[in-house]
């Protein structure tokens, strides 16, 4: 850094030589205590300080008395000293030795007295601590060369000093000598002149003068002073002295002037009245008291407009109208007859002035007032009690008339009337949109809900006894109040804007006939009578006014259901815009008059958008993330039902039934609301749908033990989403009104075609879910895993409970009883609903449907019973290939092992499906015997030898006590695959062999007979139950 800079930062005692804010210790008052401030225009200050140069700010004025050491600073008590906040080193090393000492960790920002130790400037300089630490570091060379530079720095700054005191100290002693010889003057004028001592005391001026520390203080006995302290002025010329006590020369003549104002009242004073004084006072008291009605009017006027008596306000200002008539035909009729006027008329003519010229300012004032208060007289009354409050703006129009105004006040009201609706359309509803995208975000940006909490409002329509509880989560249905309420102080039609929309046409439509006129006054002489029509043009306007709110109310509603989530939410914590006079407060919205705390958010940190994930809702503004089908279609339909009842009071309207356009206009918020309404509940249902397994706990219905509550639930759902569907579709609650079908179309058949698609949909998913679901083989302690979000449903067990079975063989038992009933009854009834409904047949689509859960239900049957024959194909094909099969005897009596492990096998599946699913038990053994045939004929294929006579009865005995055991469930096909088995085995021996088992037939009944018996314990099961007789 060079000198110069140097010297350019402790000249502004500055940091930076191009600072970027205001240093913060010029914000410090330095200035004298007894330093007064002046007053200067800002146009005049702000002119000089760009005429300056950037540093001119922090330059001192050569006219004020601060300190004249750069860089000085005040200490606590606000007294200067010369130590200076940073300075160079003084032995020519850096250019700042505060930061020196900062970079070696000492505090000197923070400690003043230790910083002070470092700067050459304080007096407490402590070179020995200097050294040790700024030059701690330093050789010998270093500091014999600083010891130089501080010698030429030492030797400059003196001799700069001894020339600036030669130069300049007679220039100042001559400034305080004309100084104090002038205040002398001004203060001892008049005086006698002091006695000379400036010759015995000139001798000592320099030497005084170069000592003083403070000129004023010797300017009255210094040697500088034109007389000493023992020479006082003389008391008599004192009073003509310039000074304060003398009132500056004025005090002599003060009391004599006094004294002749005095005299001259008392001399003059009687003889200014007299006798003419007397009377004009008793003709001014008889004109007062005749005039004291005239007095009284202005005193009744201002009482009757503080009480808004309008009654008697007119009155009075009639009474006052006919005094001022009075006192004008009095002065007509002077000038009239050229006759001078009397002192009672002057005085009554005077006395009316002043009281006309009052009742005038009142009623003007009056006016603007009432001009003001019909502006705000817009919200109607909550309760009919407060019907007179609704009709104060007649009230307001009737004394307007009354006192006669130049312009109409009917059409002021329904012009302020006509901007306040559509303020408030456009604010309410930009307000309650930003409202609800703040909530939408919130819920978007939290975690999903829980597993178990959408399973329980999934299962919601089913539980009959809990008709309390709410369709969704507490977050999601505040939103959708948020959203109905929002829409109702819309398109409601008591309480709403609609309804003011309505009222306000019916009240100009009164206008316009001029009913409402009949009652109305016609003001003084007749000059109120040309406001009681609206013109042509005015009613014009009117008609498009009204077109115009409906319009902005409609366009508001379908921009909500038609377009995207908004990106802007500002408004929450902008500023609001100052309204102007012509605009009343009362058409600012309500929601900004309080602050919700579910709104209340840091401006800097508002709540981030809504993250995209792909879910269907991001593209609706109006469905909360995250909600369910049946809490929507119950809020979804209310919506509807506000938009088409809004649409169809609007249609009624005289001025909307014959526009074509605004006809149109209706019709396509009703449709495309609808539509979109029907969109977002479609794509919630089939994301409900998808994760409807989920609800599946494996608990037993009460009335039938091998079905699950699982039907019933998926039954109430679908009646549930079936019916509010509907009910958005077809919108029956407004279409059954009058007028409706001009605004209420029938839906069309793409949309009908969507919802078809849509129904198919979800039956093919819940129950191709259901199948899966059960096949998941897992033991129980998986069947318990953790709680999971439902953003996007996954396939998983997570909904089951710890009532679940253990076994993935009944859950499949118990899937397969709920299919056949979904296929039997269930599904039938769903479409028949359906087609009921929506008035649309469904019949190759029923056939479809028959035919898809035919296929699940053979896929969950084989997904049953495939392992269980695969299991006995493995223990058949093991016998009969062994090669200890062939009996070693001539004449076999025992079956082989493997029968009685295939039919043991045969007797826990029995079991199993007698206990879980009854029905199912016929089906199942008679397609396992089925395959146990099967697997014989292709076990005996699979043997490479001829069948010898005792292989022959061993596999006759065999196959003969299977079929025997399961007799009442032989099929068709088992018959003709147990034919194709002996064929197998007449093909794979000899005609002796044949001809010899036909002799050992008989045995072998006796045998098998044998066999049966001895085992009937074992497999009684197979039995055929007796029915009672």
């Amino acid at each position: 850094m060079t000198t110069h800079e140097h010297t350019l930062l402790n000249h502004y005692n500055i940091t930076n030589l191009y600072p970027i804010a205001w240093p913060a210790e010029k914000d410090e008052s330095d200035a004298s205590e007894d330093e007064q401030p002046r007053s200067k225009p800002q146009t005049t200050l702000l002119a000089h300080q760009r005429s300056n140069s950037r540093y001119s700010v922090l330059a001192r004025s050569t006219s004020d008395r601060r300190s004249l050491v750069p860089g000085s600073e005040k200490t606590g008590d606000g007294l200067e000293n010369l130590v200076q906040k940073d300075e160079p080193d003084p032995l020519g090393g850096p250019d700042s030795v505060v930061r020196i000492l900062r970079q070696k960790g000492l505090p000197v920002e923070e400690d003043h007295r230790l910083r002070n130790r470092f700067l050459l400037s304080s007096t407490t300089f402590s070179p020995t601590l200097y050294l040790s630490q700024v030059h701690s570091n330093a050789s010998t060379q270093s500091l014999l060369q600083g010891l130089e530079f501080l010698s030429r720095s030492i030797d400059q700054k003196s001799a700069s000093l001894k020339v600036l005191v030669e130069t300049n100290f007679e220039r100042f002693v001559r400034a305080k000598t004309t100084i104090d010889n002038v205040y002398a003057e001004m203060r001892n004028q008049g005086a006698e002149a002091p006695l000379p001592q400036r010759a015995r005391t000139h001798s000592r001026s320099r030497i005084t003068s170069k000592g003083s520390a403070h000129f004023r203080n010797t300017s009255g006995s210094g040697p500088f002073s034109p007389r000493g302290v023992d020479n006082p002025l003389p008391s008599d010329k004192k009073k003509h002295a310039l000074s304060k006590e003398s009132e500056y020369g004025v005090q002599g003549i003060k009391g004599p002037l006094s004294e002749v104002a005095v005299k001259a009242e008392e001399i003059w004073g009687p003889a200014l009245g007299g006798r003419e004084r007397e009377e004009s006072l008793r003709t001014a008291m008889a004109s007062i008291e005749k005039s004291s009605g005239v007095l009284e009017v202005d005193a009744a006027i201002a009482s009757c407009i503080k009480r808004r008596n309008y009654d008697n306000l007119v009155a009075e200002y009639k009474r006052a109208r006919q005094y001022a008539e009075d006192a004008r035909a009095i002065v007509n009729g002077a000038s009239s007859g050229r006759s001078p006027l009397t002192d009672p008329e002057l005085y009554q003519i005077v006395i009316t002035g002043r009281m006309w010229s009052g009742v005038e300012t009142q009623i003007d004032d009056f006016k603007r007032d009432t001009w003001r208060r019909l502006t705000n007289v817009q919200d109607p009354p909550p309760s009919s009690a407060a019907r007179s409050v609704a009709d104060e703006h007649m009230a307001l129009i009737n004394v307007l008339l009354e006192l006669g105004v130049q312009d109409n006040p009917i059409w002021f009201w329904l012009l302020s009337r006509y901007d306040h609706l559509k303020n408030k359309i456009i604010a309410s509803f930009e307000r309650s949109r930003v409202e609800i995208e703040i909530l939408r975000r919130r819920l978007a940006n939290a975690d999903p809900p829980l597993t178990a909490t959408a399973v329980v409002h999934l299962k919601g329509p089913g539980t009959s006894h809990d008709r309390t509880q709410p369709p969704d989560s507490r977050s999601i249905i505040e939103l959708w109040d948020l959203v109905y309420v929002s829409l109702n102080n819309l398109l409601a039609t008591p309480g709403g804007l609609l309804g003011e929309i309505i009222d306000f046409w019916e009240k100009a439509q009164a206008f316009i006939d001029g009913s409402m006129q009949a009652t109305l006054p016609v003001g003084p002489d007749g000059q109120s009578r040309k406001h009681h029509r609206l013109s042509t043009e005015g009613v014009r306007e009117l008609q498009k006014g009204v077109i115009e709110l409906i319009e902005i109310l409609r366009g508001s509603v379908f921009s909500f259901f038609a377009d995207p989530p908004i990106e802007d939410v500002s408004m929450l914590y902008s500023p609001l815009p100052q309204t102007t006079p012509s605009t009343p407060k009362s058409a600012i919205f309500a929601p900004y008059a309080h602050q919700d705390s579910r709104f209340k958010f840091d401006a800097s940190n508002p709540p981030p958008p809504s993250p995209r994930t792909g879910e269907a809702w991001e593209d609706f503004a109006f469905w909360p993330p995250y909600a369910n089908t049946v809490g929507g279609v119950q809020y979804l339909e209310k919506l509807l039902n506000l938009v088409g009842a809004a649409a169809t009071e609007l249609a009624r309207l005289p001025s909307i039934s014959s526009s074509s356009t605004v006809q149109r206009s209706l019709r396509t918020l009703v449709a495309g609301t609808r539509e979109r309404c029907t969109k977002a509940l479609m794509a919630a249902w089939i994301r409900d749908v998808e994760m409807f397994h989920l609800v599946e706990n494996w608990e037993r219905a009460g009335d039938r033990r091998d079905l699950t509550k699982m039907p019933a639930y998926f039954l109430a759902f679908e009646n549930t989403i079936l019916s509010g569907l509907q009910k958005i579709v077809y919108i029956p609650g407004v279409a059954s009104k009058a007028n409706a079908t001009e605004v209420v179309t029938a839906p069309p058949a793409d949309l009908l075609k969507d919802v078809r698609r849509h129904f198919e949909k979800t039956l093919y998913t819940a129950l191709s879910d259901m199948v899966r679901y059960s096949e998941m083989a897992s033991s129980p302690k998986n069947l318990q895993q953790p709680e999971t979000a439902v953003s996007s449903p996954p396939l998983t067990l997570a909904g089951a409970v710890s009532g679940a079975p253990e076994s993935r063989e009944i859950r499949l038992l118990l899937t397969m009883s709920n299919m056949q009933l979904f296929r039997t009854d269930l599904v039938l009834q769903l479409v028949a609903q359906f087609e009921t409904n929506f008035s649309h047949k469904l019949t190759e689509e029923t056939k479809t449907i028959k035919i898809a859960l035919g296929q699940i239900e053979d896929k969950l049957f084989k997904s049953y019973a495939g392992p269980f024959a695969r299991d006995l194909a493995s223990m058949i094909h093991t016998g009969i290939t062994s090669s200890t099969w062939v009996p070693t005897t001539d004449r076999p009596t025992e079956l082989r092992p493997y029968v009685y492990e295939a039919l043991l096998l045969l007797v826990n599946i029995h079991t199993e499906v007698t206990t879980t699913a009854p029905p199912l038990l016929l089906p199942t053994i008679s397609h396992l015997f089925e395959q146990i045939v099967l697997a014989f004929l292709a076990a005996f294929r699979a043997r490479t030898e001829r069948y010898t006579l005792a292989a022959l009865m061993q596999a006759t005995l065999d196959v003969e006590f299977v079929a025997s055991i399961l007799s009442q469930y032989t099929t068709a096909k088992a018959s003709e695959l147990q034919s194709q088995v002996y064929q197998e085995l007449d093909q794979r021996t000899d005609n002796s062999a044949r001809m010899r088992l036909q002799n050992e037939l008989p045995e072998m009944r006796a045998i098998l007979k044998k066999l049966r018996d001895g085992t009937r314990g074992e497999f009684m099961c197979f039995k055929k139950q007796r029915t009672a007789k």
